[in-house]
């Protein structure tokens, strides 16, 4: 009996031994559990984070690329432009556009005019004294520009029965020198022309976009920053515009005009050496 229950004594103490460890086993085991499923959520927390973040960035940088193309300054024109009231912008452009036009012909015309004067001139007088008046005339007709031309009549002139005396044929130089400058001058006019219209239409721009800001100062019946902004901006739209087109304009104009007067200076010159040639000429009457 005694043998009983000290078996019995000893199972039940085992049992109560085991119960605590066992207990323990379990909730280690819990919190392992617990740590490693906190450990998995947070690393799909980051990696859902990180896809996040990778497709948020390309249209962050779609927004920023639209915004940065803006700022260009083919946008920033064309949006300043629209702003400044498309009617008087566009008599500012087109102001801006024939102005441009008659620049470029001047340019033209008057870079195809320039000669090499001392060299044209060297030839020319080699003729001369050769007595080859004929193919004088000849290689001045075949020369572009008012030298050439100035030349061809004084031999011309020389060449002839009539008029190859020396008064006569300054008279003829001077007469041709007068209508070549003045060719060279040609559309001149137009170019001071659209210098001036072109602030003028910027200042009138300006007149209208005071008067649309006092119309809308009147109609909203306050004078606050938001009514007067819109015809403010649009009159200092239109003078900006019309302002730098007037000084677009000008630097062109001032290149032609210095053209045009080392091309006088040429023709003086050349007028001086044509006299002299003929003076020195057997066909010239003294």
């Amino acid at each position: 009996m005694k043998k009983y229950f000290a078996i019995v004594a000893m199972v039940a103490a085992c049992t109560f031994g085991m119960t605590p460890s066992v207990m323990a086993q379990d909730e280690a085991a819990e919190a392992a559990t617990e740590q490693v499923v906190d450990s998995a959520e947070a690393v799909v927390d980051s990696a859902a984070v990180d896809s996040v973040a990778e497709e948020a960035a390309p249209a962050v940088e779609e927004e920023v690329a639209p915004v940065e193309e803006e700022e260009g300054l083919h946008k920033t024109l064309k949006t300043k432009f629209i702003e400044g009231d498309a009617g008087f912008m566009s008599l500012v452009a087109v102001a801006l556009v024939l102005g441009l036009a008659f620049c470029i012909e001047r340019v033209i015309y008057l870079t195809l005019a320039q000669v090499n004067t001392r060299k044209f001139l060297d030839t020319i007088r080699g003729k001369v004294e050769a007595g080859k008046i004929d193919e004088a005339i000849s290689y001045c007709a075949g020369t572009r520009g008012p030298v050439a031309q100035i030349s061809k009549k004084a031999m011309e002139c020389l060449n002839s029965n009539d008029q190859n005396d020396i008064a006569t044929i300054e008279r003829n130089i001077n007469t041709e020198a007068e209508v070549q400058g003045a060719y060279l001058e040609e559309n001149c006019s137009w170019i001071t022309l659209f210098i001036a219209m072109a602030p003028s239409l910027g200042f009138l721009g300006t007149v209208i976009g005071m008067v649309q800001a006092f119309d809308d100062i009147e109609r909203a019946g306050d004078i606050s920053p938001t009514v007067v902004a819109g015809g403010m901006k649009v009159a200092l739209i239109t003078t900006i515009f019309g302002i730098v087109v007037a000084l677009i304009l000008q630097v062109f104009y001032n290149y032609i005009l210095s053209r045009i007067e080392a091309i006088n200076s040429n023709m003086e010159e050349t007028a001086m050496s044509l006299l002299e040639m003929c003076v020195k000429s057997p066909k010239c009457k003294k």
